[in-house]
């Protein structure tokens, strides 16, 4: 095989061909199965009551009219669930059941984050259960609740550690503050992302049954088999492989059906308290609360250059929101420092605590909001030196990892700007804005980069 880079337009290329989906087939005709159609004998069905605040104590609860509801087979609370041999609320058990789920709801009576599952109801149908979920009535001693780190009751800190410990939360090579105070060019810009939600096509989906007091099924909604698997094994207390989970078909995930989460091992518990398999598929307004977020986020980006435009320094900081018990931040900075050719760079993190549930991996993790930063700001560097926005990266095209010091292994931007450029006809684009209309409407024509680098 050639060890030359292959472009769409050349044999062997993948890029810009058609190819068959292995299961497309399967989904568009409705003969693909997702785990939350897989019928099972004797199935139950559950539905989680949420709480009504965001902070405070659980003070009562009263689960007697659910429960004399036709079809209702049990109300689980806090009070009468089965226990875990470990649960993620502390250390050890976080540890060894992993990322990002850092606690636990219906451990005890605290409340953490609105729409915390405080009940949940196993009737013999849905309808049962989503009725009966209504009754159970709870009263709350109410907390003064943060809703994030703009929130002036809250305090920044540093977590010297981000995504939850996989990675360090500074990064310095040279003196990149010293050589943006003496750069020729200075541009200081402020990126603010708020939540993003996933939601996929699929809601989450659990369907739990116990083939033997120490042999687990789960039929579940995720991207994470054996991450999943490893969880319940160590959350349960019984070996791996009598633990087995199935994932026949996924209705989309983008990061979110990349962890486990709270419904799956509350629905593993309540199976084993009914003594019958037990299906939990989140409602659409859950999947806002359940399984994670991007969480809220400020970059601030320093870039300094040279007159004509060369890199001399790059500086990125980055605020964010986290739950009460995790310090998960997206590395927003990775990208920062990969794309281009900067002698010096400096990142670092703050986070603050807030009355939310631990924001988790959402596509691309970083990449995302971090490449937000850097071509937003590439493009005001081009605008300020009075170049085309192709070349300013060109310019500033990095030959290696400037962060390792590591060539790459491939990397074709070079020739991805030339056909680009070659295609969309951007030789002809009017470079000044606000001078090109269509009708009634401004519009214009721009350019960004963009990797997902494979380590």
């Amino acid at each position: 095989m050639s060890s030359e880079p292959q472009f769409f337009d050349q044999p062997g290329g993948f890029v810009g061909k058609p190819l068959v989906r292995v299961e497309g087939r399967e989904k568009v005709t409705g003969k693909a199965k997702y785990s939350a159609e897989i019928p099972l004998p004797g199935l139950t069905y559950a539905v989680f009551t949420t709480s009504t605040i965001a902070k405070g104590k659980i003070q009562s609860i009263d689960t007697s009219v659910a429960a004399r509801e036709p079809g209702v087979i049990a109300v689980l609370t806090h009070q009468n669930l089965p226990k875990l041999a470990k649960t993620p609320n502390d250390p050890a058990g976080k540890k060894d059941i992993g990322a990002p789920m850092g606690f636990l709801p219906m451990t005890g009576d605290e409340i953490f984050y609105a729409a915390q599952p405080v009940a949940l109801v196993v009737a013999d149908t849905l309808e049962h259960a989503t009725h009966a979920a209504t009754l159970v009535k709870v009263t709350y001693q109410k907390g003064d609740p943060i809703a994030s780190f703009h929130d002036p009751k809250t305090q920044l800190f540093d977590p010297q550690k981000v995504q939850d410990g996989k990675q360090d939360g500074h990064t310095k090579r040279g003196d990149a503050k010293g050589a943006f105070a003496s750069s020729a060019i200075q541009l200081t810009a402020v990126y603010n992302h708020p939540v993003y939600n996933h939601n996929p096509m699929e809601p989450g989906s659990t369907t739990a049954r116990w083939d033997a007091p120490d042999r687990l099924t789960v039929y579940e909604s995720t991207q994470g088999v054996t991450r999943t698997q490893s969880a319940l094994s160590a959350m349960l207390g019984i070996p791996r492989e009598q633990v087995r989970v199935i994932t026949k078909y996924l209705g989309g995930g983008f990061g979110c059906k990349g962890s486990t989460w709270p419904h799956t091992v509350l629905t593993v518990q309540a199976a084993k308290a009914v003594g019958r398999p037990v299906k939990l598929m989140l409602t659409r307004p859950e999947m806002f609360t359940s399984m994670g977020h991007r969480e809220d986020q400020e970059q601030t980006l320093q870039l300094g250059a040279t007159a004509d435009g060369k890199l001399t320094s790059l500086v990125h900081t980055k605020k964010s929101t986290t739950s009460p018990w995790d310090n998960y931040a997206e590395p927003n900075s990775k990208i920062v420092d990969l794309l281009y050719a900067s002698p010096t760079f400096e990142s670092s993190y703050e986070m603050a605590r807030a009355n939310v549930m631990t924001a988790t991996f959402m596509r691309a993790p970083g990449e995302g909001p971090g490449s937000f930063a850097i071509e937003s700001s590439m493009d005001d560097l081009a605008y300020k030196v009075g170049v085309d926005p192709i070349e300013i990266r060109l310019r500033n095209y990095a030959d290696h990892d400037y962060g390792t010091g590591q060539q790459w292994s491939s990397k074709s931007l070079k020739q991805c700007y030339a056909r680009g450029a070659e295609l969309f006809g951007w030789s002809k684009r009017n470079p000044k804005a606000g001078a090109t209309r269509d009708g009634r409407y401004f519009v214009g024509m721009g350019m960004a980069s963009a990797s997902y680098p494979v380590h």
